[in-house]
Order: C-alpha cells, then structure tokens, then sequence
C-alpha cells in the first residue's frame, strides 16, 4: 500500500462515523438542513446510480469504495444475487458489514478491505459501481481499465466536477486535513473511459458531479 492510500485510509477511518450520520440523519436539526443542501448530490448520486443498476434481481455487483455499505445494502435488498463491496478503510469495511446484517442481506454481500488494483476476484460482475471513489484518486486510468476488465455490462462511476463554487472550497478543507481531491471536466470524464477501453460513456450532470455509464 502506498502512502497516498496510506493517508486515504487514514482519513477516512476517522471520518467514517461522521459520514455516516449524513445518511443516518442522526444530528441535529441544523446540521440536517445544511447537508440537505450542501451535500443534495450525495442523495442525487444515490438515486441515478441504483436506478441505472437496474435490472438488478439475480445480478452480481461490485461496488469500488463502498463506504459504509449504503449501496451494497440497497443492491442486496432489492434482490441482487451477489455484491462484493471493497475499501480501503477497515473502520468503513465493519460499518458496511453492520449495515448488510442490520437488513438481513449479509448472506448476499461480502465486503473485503483493500485496494481495487491488489484484488483478484475469482467471479466476474455484471455491474461494477465506483461512487465518492474518484474523487480521491490521482490516476483514474488504471482503476478504470480494471473495472472494465472485471464488469461484463457496464460501469456506473461518479467523477467531481471542475468548475463548480465549491470545487475550491472542498479542496482546501480537506487538503488542509491531509486528504488530496481531485475535480474533472466532462471531456476529460469522457477522454479517460475511451483510453480505459470503453465502448460507450453516457456523462450526466447530477448537482456537482458528472454521473457517468461506461459500456
């Protein structure tokens, strides 16, 4: 493990509580109505990518960077035949083991911690999703070129978009806690899945973000 994943998994380790509690809504009423706001893309991602998911009964599913297992979970319950959830932090990978016990999905879910790039599965997924992944990362390229390698259907990946009011913002609080974010533009959201060797990119605007479909 390098020492930028290093610093990754660190941050996000003592982050991991927190972020949960801006899908528990365990806060108060304040805190609420601001991440109701401040972070409407968070629950927006959410939204397009289980709908483009779709159909997922009888489906396998990896999820790149689940975090506290929120989409690992909603995939299981609504029938997923399999979903490998990976992470490179030990305190998001036992949130996400909780999160699939809590609703009773255990049995379909496994979630593994470490890094895309150091995993060798030993099934191949019908859709593979990367959401809050790139985000963190400085070279998407070969993260990319394995999620093609490994997904028989399509990808679903969130990339941050560039110029937006709060893409200088967000990088300088979280630069100032050690941990490194990186925002794109649409052409280059599309130039990086052609070089990762897919067909076709559907690229759509969700709030902040590029919501984008690899085939």
């Amino acid at each position: 493990m390098n020492k930028e994943i290093e610093a990754q998994r660190d941050y996000w380790n003592l982050e991991a509580d927190a972020f949960q509690t801006i899908y528990t809504h365990r806060k108060s009423g304040l805190s609420n109505l601001l991440d109701r706001v401040f972070r409407k893309d968070m629950y927006g991602r959410f939204a397009f990518t289980i709908n483009h998911c779709e159909p997922i009964e009888g489906r396998i599913f990896l999820d790149v960077g689940c975090g506290n297992g929120l989409y690992s979970t909603e995939l299981a319950k609504k029938g997923a035949a399999k979903v490998v959830g990976l992470d490179i932090a030990e305190v998001m990978i036992n949130l996400s083991r909780a999160a699939a016990q809590s609703a009773g999905v255990e049995a379909q879910c496994s979630f593994i911690q470490t890094d895309l790039l150091n995993y060798t599965p030993d099934t191949s997924f019908d859709v593979s999703i990367g959401i809050g992944l790139f985000d963190y990362i400085r070279d998407p390229l070969p993260v990319l070129k394995k999620m093609r390698e490994l997904t028989g259907d399509r990808i679903i990946v969130a990339f941050p978009r560039y110029w937006t009011w709060r893409a200088p913002v967000r990088k300088l609080r979280l630069s100032l806690r050690g941990c490194d974010v990186f925002f794109y533009t649409k052409s280059r959201v599309e130039a990086l899945l052609k070089e990762a060797g897919f067909q076709t990119c559907e690229v759509t605007r969700v709030g902040k973000l590029h919501c984008v479909i690899g085939r």
